[in-house]
């Protein structure tokens, strides 16, 4: 697993764990900063997965907006916790990190919710991601 990608699953980590314990991203990411320092092996994937979940917060209700305007029949409440995390991660990428190719970011997105989700969650993301990425070509 490339380092790209466990910090993207750190940042799911990071996430839902914020969602689920309903903390801030900011308590979130000050337990983890910690936790990264007391574990200099985890160091690697910190950084980025940092990038992540910050630049969530700072795009939060952009992102969510359009979760709820793309995601045709959900709202962000009713989705779950997993695949919301997964999809931030996937539109921030898309839209505010231009060193990740909006197909990276997808199939991103696509395999971790294969792996980390329910058996729908896949083409949920997929379809999601995707027409997100159309409106900004």
């Amino acid at each position: 697993m490339g380092a790209r990608t466990k910090a993207r699953k750190r940042a799911i980590d990071l996430l839902y764990g914020a969602d689920l314990r309903e903390i801030s991203l900011n308590a979130a990411i000050e337990m983890e900063a910690k936790r990264a320092q007391d574990e200099p092996d985890r160091a690697n994937s910190w950084a980025y997965a940092r990038q992540i979940v910050e630049g969530i917060g700072e795009h939060g209700d952009e992102i969510d907006e359009l979760i709820e305007t793309y995601a045709q029949g959900w709202t962000i409440n009713r989705m779950p916790v997993t695949d919301r995390a997964i999809v931030r991660i996937g539109i921030w990428e898309i839209l505010f990190n231009d060193e990740i190719p909006d197909g990276v970011a997808i199939s991103e997105a696509v395999e971790a919710a294969k792996s980390l989700s329910t058996e729908d969650s896949a083409g949920f993301v997929n379809g999601l991601l995707g027409r997100i990425a159309q409106t900004r070509a």
